[in-house]
């Protein structure tokens, strides 16, 4: 199973990732403050700005401070290499 670090030792498995999105949008915005309200929202920004979103198929809500791009060339490389947190 591919573990994909966001930072901070925190990790999510790859193949539970459903999609990842920027957090700038309005239905993104509402989907986190939803998640929020009914605690399924894991915020491992470390107090960071949230750079993006990621939905699982547990439908929990994991709040990055990771950028998009940066987590979605991790998932498609083909080593074992953590994400380093982005400072």
């Amino acid at each position: 199973m591919k573990m994909l670090s966001l930072g901070i030792g925190n990790m999510v498995a790859c193949d539970r990732i459903v999609c990842i999105v920027s957090p700038d949008t309005a239905p993104v915005k509402r989907l986190v403050q939803d998640a929020k309200d009914e605690g399924r929202a894991i915020d491992v920004t470390g107090g960071k700005k949230t750079l993006s979103v990621i939905l699982t198929d547990s439908d929990h809500v994991i709040l990055s401070k990771i950028k998009p791009q940066r987590l979605r060339e991790a998932i498609n490389s083909n080593d074992d290499s953590a994400v380093e947190s982005e400072e």
